[in-house]
């Protein structure tokens, strides 16, 4: 299914986005050495609940997963980048964290995620990593004109990781959204330009570059979710949620200070 908004929808798009971009700049301050993946889940549900929203996790069942999520944020950890579900884990200095949060506000989701540093002194090949996955989300962003096609962004998000020098999964990438967490159009980390769906005003994409220090591959947990890098080399994921307009796209999910 792929959903064009209403003016009376991307007013609430609008509203969704910045509660995520809220809580995550939130819960990015608490995530320091010592704090308990179980607690960034409390308080994400906190949080959530507290705003009369809804988590797009805590019932989601997918193909790939097993069951419902039954968490209400995804936190993974060094070698973990995708799906990561909170367990009773204490976060040391050095962690490299993912954060990646989905909710509905008003009956509209939105999606972002951010990768960190606990405690502030990572390797530089962490820090690599995450500024790999900014650029690159920035350029798929920068991509995202309207009129512009699927296979624009894929390509300028693509062309930022491999110029970095990372291999790129092409099971998991970014998608639309709208009523719903995920829907139609897929939209992969890497592709040709001048392809696929031709962008309207009034989609909503929530696009995603992520990448693993030395594999494209991928394991997934005994808990049937958490996916980690096949070789156990770190990782790193950046998400925003973003609105097609006639021109540059809207991004919805920023923090509040940006």
């Amino acid at each position: 299914m792929i959903e064009i908004l209403t003016p009376a929808e991307i007013a609430r798009a609008r509203r969704s986005g910045a509660l995520v971009g809220e809580i995550l700049a939130t819960l990015r301050t608490r995530a320091v050495p010592g704090t308990n993946l179980l607690d960034i889940d409390r308080w994400a549900r906190e949080m959530i609940l507290g705003a009369g929203a809804r988590s797009c996790y805590v019932d989601y069942e997918a193909s790939f997963g097993s069951g419902p999520f039954g968490h209400w944020i995804c936190t993974a950890v060094n070698d973990a980048v995708l799906h990561g579900m909170p367990r009773d884990l204490e976060l040391v200095e050095g962690d490299l964290l993912t954060l990646d949060l989905a909710l509905t506000l008003e009956g509209v989701a939105a999606d972002a995620a951010l990768s960190m540093v606990v405690g502030g002194a990572g390797r530089p090949e962490d820090e690599h990593m995450i500024a790999a996955t900014r650029t690159a989300l920035a350029a798929g962003i920068a991509a995202a004109t309207g009129g512009a096609r699927i296979g624009d962004i894929s390509h300028a998000i693509g062309r930022e990781l491999s110029a970095a020098g990372y291999r790129i999964n092409r099971e998991f990438g970014g998608h639309g959204i709208g009523s719903t967490m995920h829907q139609d159009p897929h939209v992969a980390n890497i592709g040709r330009p001048g392809r696929g769906l031709r962008l309207r005003p009034g989609l909503m994409l929530a696009l995603e570059p992520w990448v693993m220090e030395d594999t494209d591959r991928l394991i997934t947990d005994p808990d049937g979710w958490t996916l980690r890098s096949a070789t156990g080399s770190r990782a790193a994921h950046t998400e925003h949620t973003v609105l097609i307009t006639e021109g540059e796209a809207e991004v919805l999910t920023l923090p509040p200070s940006a």
